[in-house]
C-alpha cells in the first residue's frame, strides 16, 4: 500500500490511499480506499452513495458519538449522512468503501475460510495479509490489500489470514 499516494480529503480532515476506483476514475461504481484521519471533523458528503467504514489501527474514533474500534466490524451508512468524526485518543487507519446506488447491489461479509463466490464481481480485503487461493491458483496478499476479480461467476474462494480475523472482509458486486 506504501506505493499508492496519498491524496488529501475534500474536507481536509485526512489523506485517504485509493486501492481501487473502478471501472474508471472519473465514473466510478466502486471506490475502496484506506484512510488516515488525523482530526476531528464530518466525513465528507457523497450523495447517492452506500458507504462502509472500519477502523484498522488507532484508538478508534465516534462518529456521531457511537464510538467505532479496531475489533468493530464494518459500519454501513449512506454517503450524504457526513458523520461527525471525533478522535478517541490520536489518529487512525480505517477501512472504506463506497458504491454508487442504482449500480448494482454491493455487499460486505467477514472472510471466513471458505467463500462460493456467486457475484458479478469480487474483492477480499485484508488488513493483515494472508493468502487467497482461487481457481487461478494461489496469491500472498501483504497488509492493507484489495485482491479484485471481474467476472468470478461462481466459483469456491479460501482466504488464510496472516494475522487476526479481523479486517478481512469480501466485497461481493451483483448486476440489478
Amino acid at each position: 500500500m506504501d506505493d499508492v499516494p496519498a491524496q488529501p480529503w475534500r474536507n481536509g480532515g485526512g489523506s485517504t490511499r485509493e486501492l481501487l476506483v473502478w471501472p474508471s476514475a472519473g465514473d466510478w461504481t466502486v471506490r475502496v480506499s484506506v484512510a488516515e484521519i488525523d482530526r476531528c471533523g464530518p466525513f465528507s458528503a457523497y450523495p447517492g452513495v452506500d458507504r462502509w467504514f472500519a477502523v484498522l489501527s488507532g484508538a478508534g474514533v465516534l462518529l456521531n458519538d457511537q464510538p467505532r474500534r479496531v475489533q468493530d466490524d464494518v459500519l454501513q451508512f449512506a454517503g450524504e449522512a457526513a458523520p461527525d468524526c471525533r478522535l478517541i485518543d490520536g489518529p487512525t487507519q480505517d477501512f472504506n468503501l463506497m458504491h454508487r446506488r442504482g449500480r448494482g447491489r454491493m455487499s460486505v461479509v467477514s472472510a471466513g475460510a471458505m467463500l462460493r463466490a456467486r457475484a458479478r464481481w469480487l474483492g477480499l480485503f485484508t488488513a493483515d495479509g494472508g493468502v487467497l487461493v482461487g481457481p487461478s491458483g494461489s496469491h500472498t496478499l501483504g497488509p492493507c490489500t484489495l485482491a479484485w476479480l471481474e467476472a468470478p461467476e461462481s466459483m469456491d474462494c479460501r482466504f488464510t489470514a496472516a494475522g487476526s480475523a479481523r479486517g478481512n472482509w469480501w466485497l461481493m458486486l451483483e448486476e440489478d
